[in-house]
């Protein structure tokens, strides 16, 4: 009898990239292997960020066939990725899915394991290790797609007019070059960073948690950004007792409406997450048992075990500068092919800018990837084409979620409110060009 072959179905959530494979299903929410995302119902949420089935996308994997682990992995000049992150390997999975042959290489300061970095910010609630969120050791993907890989190795310069990069391991000619090296903590002149602690990566993150294996810890978390707030929420649900402190009068200042902010904070003010607004941190100092003493502008100080710096993130200029590279809140590419200001050199992922703008989402990588390696290699393709992606901040205890385009000069109008949830949208010519979600799934507050 013949097997019978099926035509497997996955979906990417437009809001933090995770991927539903209807061969795998979701046997955590219910969903057994094989189930067909037709057949999943309506109120089904991304496991990660909860975002609805509503949001998810049809997702097309880059085809990339195996091949034996004692092939022997090209040192030909090809191309160079700087970077171990999704960006990275995005583009290598976008590369090896068109041509088998091409030479890659990959250069990470880290290890490169690959992980989902959006779980980064409700994993200790969730008790994870770093272990645990390892999707693929490095080097099992680098033999998976027969990449030379250089891990734990730092890019020092570039110069375009060689073609050539230097690196902690030596200097790399290309043919061709993607910068994909993500985007760093910015860090305030005021705040020590051997007394601050940041978590854009997984190895922050491990050692975040080693810090509060111990039991609850008094947390100061300096900055009510998007990262912040999720990060601010995960400790308190993991039974730490936590202050947010922010210059703003609310949270989440720049992207939610007063009518929302206030929302979140009725909320958080039922929990173990307290909010401080206007308050300016002017420093951070240690006393003799290790605890901090954080000092703020008005001459109060708070004591805390653990200080943490979630005041935005920043691309590093360094390279783009060495190189004679457009730069503006990140390296200037263009929209479509990706390609910044110099010929055979290309950049996507946190460290771009579009249009003057920032592009720090997930979901925009794969296409971004795409783009870049049928660029790359020559090959036809319609080229990247930006939307903006679903967002949804992971306050688990009141759900936020805003889709499309806000725009500082149109106001936000009510739709709906009730107790439980607050629609809101913007119009353009009785047009909506935003709406925000804030809905409360549950009523389960910290115990």
């Amino acid at each position: 009898m013949n097997a019978i072959v099926c035509d497997w179905k996955q979906y990417i959530c437009r809001a933090c990239g995770v991927i539903y494979d209807e061969e795998a299903g979701d046997p955590d929410s219910g969903l057994t292997p094989g189930t067909r995302f037709n057949d999943i119902p309506d109120d089904w949420e991304c496991p990660l960020c909860g975002v609805q089935k509503s949001d998810f996308a049809p997702y097309e994997p880059a085809a990339v066939s195996n091949v034996e682990s004692t092939a022997v992995v090209s040192r030909e000049k090809g191309v160079v990725i700087v970077g171990g992150g999704t960006a990275g390997w995005a583009v290598a999975e976008a590369l090896r899915a068109l041509d088998a042959d091409v030479p890659i290489t990959l250069v990470t300061a880290c290890k490169g394991d690959r992980y989902r970095k959006p779980e980064l910010s409700v994993a200790l609630s969730q008790n994870k290790t770093a272990q645990s969120m390892i999707a693929e050791a490095a080097t099992a993907a680098a033999s998976r797609l027969q990449v030379r890989l250089l891990s734990n190795t730092f890019a020092v310069g570039l110069s375009p007019s060689l073609h050539q990069l230097r690196t902690t391991s030596g200097p790399l000619t290309y043919t061709h070059l993607v910068l994909a090296q993500g985007a760093c903590p910015a860090m305030p002149t005021a705040l020590p960073k051997d007394l601050c602690w940041r978590i854009n990566d997984l190895a922050m993150w491990s050692g975040v948690q080693r810090a509060l294996a111990s039991g609850p810890k008094r947390i100061t978390v300096i900055g009510a950004g998007l990262i912040g707030c999720e990060l601010a929420e995960d400790f308190a649900r993991a039974g730490h007792c936590v202050t947010m402190l922010d210059v703003n009068a609310a949270p989440l200042t720049g992207l939610l409406p007063e009518h929302a902010s206030a929302r979140l904070l009725d909320c958080w003010a039922r929990t173990n997450l307290h909010y401080r607004p206007r308050s300016m941190v002017t420093g951070v100092t240690q006393k003799r048992d290790g605890a901090r003493i954080v000092q703020m502008a008005n001459g109060e100080t708070l004591h805390a075990d653990l200080v943490l710096c979630a005041t935005g993130l920043a691309t590093e200029p360094g390279l783009a500068h060495s190189a004679g590279l457009r730069f503006k809140n990140g390296i200037v590419v263009d929209p479509k092919t990706l390609q910044t200001s110099a010929q055979d050199i290309y950049a996507l992922g946190d460290c771009v800018s579009l249009q003057g703008a920032p592009c720090r989402f997930i979901e925009p990588i794969a296409g971004q990837a795409e783009a870049i390696a049928h660029s790359v290699l020559k090959r036809a393709h319609r080229g990247y084409r930006h939307q903006a992606p679903v967002l949804r901040v992971k306050t688990r205890w009141l759900p936020i979620v805003m889709r499309g385009a806000p725009s500082r000069d149109l106001q936000w109008q009510v739709v709906d409110e009730d107790e439980r949830q607050l629609s809101m949208a913007q119009y353009r010519d009785g047009v909506v060009v935003a709406s925000l979600k804030v809905g409360q799934r549950s009523l389960e507050l910290a115990a």
